[in-house]
């Protein structure tokens, strides 16, 4: 006769089988479905001491990087490798008229401390009085843009076309696919004539990936009767603090070359901090960036993505 089994055996059997058909499931399931990957993304970022230099030797474990408020992990911190397309932007409208000297000093200073480094950084001159016009194109022969400092000078009857040039420069920038663009801007207190809206700014400088910085002569703009004015002077406040750019103002034109300087040193001494980012449908609509450290100031623009 053939042999038989007591129940609690069989049982015993089909419980080890069940037990072997999840745990095979359990395997293949782990296996077959990817975990959930991660993406890298940088910032360009700037770190400043109270004196306005900026700090080196920082690492991965100083800076704090957020994505809508959600802390990312920090993966690797070091110097920037890419060369800056850097436009210094110069208001040559009739308000300039008084401090033109003072201006060509600061473009000198700027012009030397950005290409007097071992990278190859590209600098343009571009006055935006009348209208935006290119006096040097971007170049890192530090002799040709010295010598195109004689272009700078104040149009009669003139008002400026700030907003026209961010603008333009910003459409130059993603058509020349620049990897690391950059606006600086001398602005004096004049009238703006660019028939332009702060959103529509800062569109241009989002789509090129560009920061925008500014250092103007005298306190900030307070014409904000007419329309251009008033777009004016929020375009100074939010498309700077947006794109990781500072906003100065120095009371006297005499001090414009100390800052000049001291933008230029900030631009060539960044970080490239690189973080991870979850995969994600929609992508974040503010990232931040700040130090662990007290007392620092920091400002970061996203490397826009290929």
């Amino acid at each position: 006769m053939p042999k038989t089994e007591t129940y609690t055996h069989l049982m015993t059997g089909r419980r080890v089988l069940s037990a072997v058909v999840v745990l095979l499931t359990i395997v293949l399931l782990h296996t077959s479905a990817p975990r959930a990957q991660t993406l890298q993304r940088s910032m360009y970022v700037s770190v400043l001491d109270a004196s306005g230099a900026p700090v080196p030797d920082l690492g991965p474990s100083d800076f704090v990087v957020r994505e809508d408020n959600l802390a990312r992990e920090i993966l690797k911190v070091g110097p920037v490798e890419t060369p800056l397309s850097a436009a210094l932007m110069i208001d040559t409208s009739a308000a300039s008229r008084n401090n033109v000297r003072d201006i060509r000093e600061a473009a000198i200073e700027f012009i030397k401390g950005v290409t007097g480094t071992d990278i190859k950084h590209q600098v343009a001159l571009i006055g935006v009085g009348e209208r935006p016009t290119v006096l040097v194109d971007y170049t890192s022969d530090q002799a040709k843009l010295l010598k195109g400092i004689g272009l700078i000078y104040a149009h009669e009857q003139s008002g400026a076309y700030l907003l026209d040039g961010v603008i333009e420069a910003s459409k130059g920038f993603k058509k020349r696919e620049a990897q690391r663009p950059v606006i600086v801007s001398i602005a004096t207190r004049g009238p703006e004539f660019s028939n332009r809206y702060h959103d529509q700014v800062e569109t241009a400088l989002k789509d090129a990936g560009a920061s925008f910085h500014i250092v103007m002569i005298g306190p900030p703009p307070t014409d904000v009767t007419s329309n251009e004015g008033r777009e004016r002077a929020i375009t100074f406040d939010m498309a700077t603090a947006d794109t990781g750019g500072r906003y100065d103002n120095v009371l006297a034109a005499s001090a414009l070359p100390d800052r000049l300087k001291q933008v230029a040193n900030e631009l060539t001494h960044q970080y490239l901090v690189t973080y991870a980012r979850p995969q994600m449908l929609i992508p974040p609509e503010k990232i931040t960036v700040s130090a662990k450290k007290p007392d620092l100031v920091v400002r970061g623009t996203a490397v826009k993505s290929k």
